[in-house]
């Protein structure tokens, strides 16, 4: 029997959860030059504007930083690049058909290794507007003032 390789996360994108209806997540490989990895075990990389595209039938995520690792000298590349997804050209496809007749966005949510690779948790999401953000910031309020008079009342 087999051991499931351990997860480690690296970077996650909180502001998604802000701005976002969460409707569906996948997982997806990540196509990194050997100067990114080290970069990322230092855990190094920021996902907060990241983004995804498809052109040319490939999965692109646009705007993920991964800072450049200090001892990489000429073999660091540029922190912003665009960097290549690995899915199945079938997933990339139906993603596809839905970010552009539904109006979906797909954002990665976080960015984690999983055994000795790098994952990408991309969330097929929706926009919220200003209503809906203010109204899950009253909820999480209300919840956090439910759990302090709780906390006190055992006391």
């Amino acid at each position: 029997m087999q051991a499931k390789p351990a997860t480690k996360t690296i970077a996650q994108n909180k502001k998604a959860y802000h701005d976002y209806f969460v409707e569906e997540s996948f997982e997806a490989g990540l196509e990194l030059e050997g100067t990114e990895v080290k970069s990322l075990r230092q855990g190094r990389a920021n996902l907060k504007d990241a983004w995804c595209s498809v052109v040319n039938g490939e999965m692109l995520m646009n705007g993920c930083h991964i800072s450049q690792y200090d001892f990489g000298n000429r073999f660091n590349c540029d922190p912003l690049r665009v960097r290549r997804l690995l899915l199945h050209k079938r997933e990339i496809l139906r993603l596809y058909g839905l970010v552009k007749q539904q109006g979906y966005a797909l954002i990665p949510l976080s960015l984690y290794f999983k055994g000795s690779r790098v994952k990408v948790q991309l969330g097929l999401c929706k926009g919220k507007k200003l209503y809906d953000k203010r109204a899950d910031m009253a909820e999480k309020a209300a919840k956090r003032d439910m759990e302090r008079a709780l906390k006190e009342r055992n006391r």
